[in-house]
């Protein structure tokens, strides 16, 4: 038994050696100066011309990267715009309130970016005296920036030759010089990385990494790319072996969890009841209405057995005006099915005017909302029974 896990040990080594043999082949048919060029020639007539590229201000980078994470550059520009505008400086976003903060990121999703982000300017004026730090290791201290982050800001912004290796590079690379390394394992991620730290021209490593970022959202895309005009047609590994949907390789992921969301919304005498969100879970510091988590769905008979039993609703003449059917909200790694109850008490009891906030209706557009709720705020049955008139 010992001496056959010793042969598949060798093998595995031996396939690892043999892949990296490949890997240097085709690097060797074009080193890193032919792929810069080949990647310079498309980028000069097909680069996007967007708005933080026309700037050398690394804060202005550094919040174009962050609203970037998680959201699509249509959607980021004019959110970009906006908080540039809200706070101009790092200390203006050192100082602001998070309630600002998070008003001004509303709509944009994943929150813990711009928590983050404020997080980030209080550290750089604590512990850098205001001035973002320059390099790429540097960066990575800062609240929020992650490898990539930090790599995007300390190539554009500051010249280093890092290079800026997030999923448009992994299906670049993979495709191009045939990598079937899994690019969500730790063996897949340094792989890549060295790869195109040898690719990046140390002269020009900001553009060649907006380059790649192009090449990948516009001619490498992750379904049907333009393989027919592509620069490195010639020599893509996946192209030539028919493998482009094939690669890349992502290991297998485990199902997104289901959660069940009951939120309540509360009319007394033209106003309602919110509270901010605390804990590790999602839409920290968001405000949401009394919300009641449940491990199933709930029928319609379930769901007022349940209400019978909440202590916010105790002591207190309910009538239900309308109940919602289950809408379904995806995040990264799980599905929200939420249920809006709109209900209308005679007395609120002593656990929602001390565990909540009383605000008039009209002011809930106000507070920082999980875009879940705030999309809502739009529906029919809010417009028609949630209204301070009625």
């Amino acid at each position: 038994m010992q001496i056959r896990i010793a042969n598949i040990q060798v093998l595995s080594r031996l396939i690892k050696l043999l892949r990296l043999i490949l890997i240097r082949f085709f690097f060797f048919l074009f080193d890193s100066m032919d792929f810069s060029s080949i990647l310079f020639m498309w980028y000069a007539t097909k680069a996007r011309d967007l708005p933080w590229r026309n700037t050398i201000n690394p804060y202005h980078i550094w919040v174009s990267e962050v609203i970037l994470q998680q959201t699509r550059v249509v959607q980021g520009i004019s959110y970009y715009y906006r908080f540039i505008e809200r706070f101009p400086s790092i200390q203006s976003l050192a100082d602001a309130d998070i309630d600002d903060v998070m008003k001004v990121w509303q709509g944009l999703g994943y929150y813990t970016r711009a928590r983050n982000l404020k997080a980030g300017a209080i550290q750089v004026m604590e512990q850098y005296n205001g001035i973002l730090p320059k390099s790429y290791k540097e960066l990575q201290r800062i609240k929020g920036l992650g490898a990539y982050s930090a790599a995007a800001i300390a190539s554009f912004a500051f010249g280093e030759a890092v290079p800026a290796v997030d999923g448009n590079v992994y299906r670049i690379l993979s495709r191009i010089f045939g990598i079937f390394t899994p690019i969500d394992s730790s063996t897949g991620k340094k792989e890549f990385f060295s790869l195109a730290n040898e690719l990046i021209p140390k002269n020009e490593p900001g553009r060649f990494n907006q380059a790649l970022i192009d090449f990948g959202a516009l001619q490498c895309t992750p379904k049907s790319p333009r393989c027919t005009d592509c620069p490195f047609a010639d020599y893509c590994y996946a192209y030539k072996n028919n493998l482009i949907v094939a690669l890349p390789v992502k290991s297998k992921k485990k199902p997104p969890v289901e959660r069940f969301f009951y939120y309540f919304m509360i009319k007394h005498k033209g106003h309602t009841f919110i509270k901010r969100r605390q804990g590790k879970d999602i839409w920290h510091l968001l405000y949401e209405f009394p919300m009641v988590e449940t491990g199933a769905r709930l029928g319609h008979d379930q769901l007022l057995e349940r209400m019978d039993s909440l202590n916010f609703l105790s002591g207190s003449k309910v009538n239900v005006l309308s109940i919602s059917q289950p809408i379904r909200h995806l995040l990264s790694h799980r599905t929200i099915w939420a249920t809006f109850i709109i209900l209308e008490i005679d007395n609120p009891n002593y656990i929602l005017t001390e565990e909540y906030v009383r605000i008039p209706i009209v002011g809930v557009s106000e507070y920082s909302l999980p875009r879940l709720i705030d999309a809502y705020m739009a529906a029919e049955p809010v417009i028609k029974y949630f209204s301070s008139k009625k």
